[in-house]
Parts: structure tokens; sequence; C-alpha cells
């Protein structure tokens, strides 16, 4: 078991009750039922909280508590389904807009006065570096065509940070999705959470929209996808506790045969191989936390360590859950359906095992 400082205590206490009373499980069930997406209300809530700000500088209006902080509020989030921009806006694109130095968005975003949405993937599975759109230039700016994929929380985004090729190499782009020449389709995932595809058509941008471009813009990206990866590993930690929490609960509950289900040495010995598997990985998504903040050397690896194995773990859980509960798990009266499909949409963003497997692999030579 992880052990926490007590700024760290205070910092999880702190999110656990506050998500306890405005972002517990039937919130999400209310706005799913809504049409998905997220509480506007809920985001400037949280803002002030200094949710947003975590991973800004106090020159954009941010508290600057580092990646493992982000780490254990997503934790809390997960445990409870919380529908936030949180990942996408506080965590990947602050960490973008802190990289470039460009304070004015940084500072919105920190106080939940916008969402900022990352359009990096532009196929199915997540390969952010196969960039097909282009940015030619343009007398002072550019023109912008291509596509992007599912991008997390784009449907209603102020604005979008999106990658794209020039002559000079890799660029980043805040665009207003308000632009000519940007079209918008709002999808909505199998979590209940906003997504878009957007496609770009001849969109004039001046030169202001250019946050940076070549090994900067590069840089950034890795900053953004690294600490994006480890975070969201944290959420599928909490997705992983909550679910084995309330499997172990109902094995002391249900009775077969006049006994309990936890009497079961089988499903005993299933419980403590999950146990130690969520333990495992809580360890591994702590070190890449750990190391993004201290800027170590192997922060790259551990952050996709920890999201391969956070997703294996998450998938795990739910599918012992189902299996423990029965029948009566497939049904909308319990949660853990909500859990299972959070887990999947959550494993699969920012790219799955096999992704980070291929790219460990390669690192290797192999």
């Amino acid at each position: 078991m992880r052990l926490l400082n007590e700024e760290q205590t205070m910092i999880r206490d702190m999110a656990a009750g506050f998500l306890d009373e405005k972002a517990p499980v039937d919130a999400l069930r209310t706005q799913r039922d809504a049409g998905g997406g997220f509480d506007a209300a809920l985001l400037k809530d949280m803002a002030e909280m200094g949710w947003f700000g975590m991973l800004l500088g106090e020159d954009a209006g941010g508290v600057d508590m580092g990646a493992q902080a982000a780490g254990l509020v997503a934790e809390e989030m997960g445990r409870r389904l919380s529908a936030s921009p949180f990942l996408s806006s506080g965590v990947m694109a602050a960490t973008t807009l802190r990289a470039t130095s460009e304070t004015s968005w940084a500072a919105k975003v920190a106080v939940g006065h916008a969402v900022v949405a990352m359009g990096i993937d532009e196929r199915i599975r997540h390969r952010p570096n196969a960039i097909e759109t282009r940015a030619e230039k343009s007398g002072n700016g550019f023109v912008l065509n291509g596509a992007k994929k599912f991008v997390s929380d784009g449907a209603g985004a102020d604005r979008i940070i999106v990658t794209a090729g020039t002559d000079d190499g890799l660029a980043l782009f805040l665009i207003d999705p308000g632009l000519d020449g940007v079209d918008t389709r709002a999808l909505k995932t199998v979590d209940n959470r906003n997504a878009a595809d957007l496609s770009f058509s001849g969109v004039q941008l001046d030169g202001a929209a250019l946050l940076a471009i070549g090994s900067a813009a590069q840089d950034a990206l890795d900053s953004a996808l690294r600490v994006g990866r480890s975070v969201a590993s944290a959420e599928l930690i909490g997705v992983s506790k909550e679910v084995a929490g309330r499997t172990t609960a109902y094995l002391k509950e249900r009775k077969q045969f006049g006994l309990t289900l936890a009497s079961f040495q089988a499903l005993q010995h299933r419980a403590a191989d999950l146990y130690t598997q969520i333990q495992t990985t809580d360890a591994v998504v702590a070190a890449a936390l750990q190391a993004i903040d201290d800027g170590a050397e192997d922060a790259e690896l551990l952050s996709r360590v920890a999201k391969a194995k956070a997703g294996k773990t998450a998938s795990l859980a739910v599918r012992e859950a189902l299996q423990m509960h029965g029948g009566i798990g497939m049904t909308d009266e319990l949660d853990i359906g909500l859990f299972m499909k959070k887990a999947r949409a959550c494993a699969e963003y920012l790219g799955d095992g096999e992704c980070h497997g291929e790219w460990l692999l390669q690192q290797r030579g192999l």
C-alpha cells in the first residue's frame, strides 16, 4: 500500500469529500440521462478547489502542486466516475500551455473559465506521431488542413490544441473551433463522456495561433502525453479500487447454500490475486507521477508502463466484479456496468497495453 505524506493525505481526503457531495456515481447517471458530457457548474467548483491549476505556475493563476497531486484527485474521480474535463483541459492542455509559455489561456483554464482540449490523434488507435494534418505558411500565419479523431471534451471546448506538420517540423496550434473551415462532429463515448471528430479545411490561422514549432513543440507534446498517461493511470487505479471494494462487500453479504460467498476458497484466491495486482499497479503509477515531478530520465518509460499496467488491472477488476456479482451485475440497477465502461474507455485513451508494449520493445531494439 502506498504511503502518503501529510499534504498528500489532505489532498486526497479533500477531493474525496468534495466528490462525495458534488460528483458521486449518481451524478454521472443524471448527466448520462441528460445526454452525457460534463456539468459546467461542477467544472467551476473544481476550479475553485484549485484542481485545474495544479499543473500551472503562479504566473498563470495556478497552484503548481505537480503530477502527484493531480493523480490523487484523478484517483478519487475514478472511484466516483466523476465526469469532468480535468484530464483533457486541467492536465494535458495545461501542461502544454505551460510548456509553451502561453499564460493567457492557461489562466482561463485554471479558474474554470475555459476548456481547452487536445487534438492529437488521427487514427482509431492512439498514434500521436502519425500526423497527416498540415499547416502551410501563408503571409504572417498558416493555412491548416487535416482532421483529428476522438478529441476528448472537444465538443463545446473553447479552444483546441492541434498538432500539425509544417516545413519546419511538428507544430502546435491553439485553434478557435468557431473559425471558418473547422467542422466539429460531436460524439459520445462508451462511458458517456463527450468527444468530437474535427476536420480542418483551409483554416486561416494568424501567427498568434502558433504555440510552438520544431523541437519545442515535440518536447511540449511529449510532456503533455507523459503526464496525461500517468494521471489517466491514477484514474484507472481509482476505478479498480472502488470496484474491488464493492465486490468484496458483496461477497461478504451474499449467501449461497447457507454460506457467504466470501467463505468459498476459490473466490478468496481470486480476490487476493486482484488485491495484489491493484497494489502492484498503484506502486507503478505512484513511481511514474513522482518521476514526472522529479524530472527523472525514466519518467517516459514509467508513464507508459503505468498506463499499460493500469488498463490491464482495471479490466481484471471489472471482469471479476461482473462474474462475482452474477447476472445482476449486467443490469443498470448496479453501478458495475458503469465502471466497466469507464475502464474500457480510459484504458484505450492515450494508448493501451499493446501500444505502450510496442514502444517498450522498440526501445530495446526488438
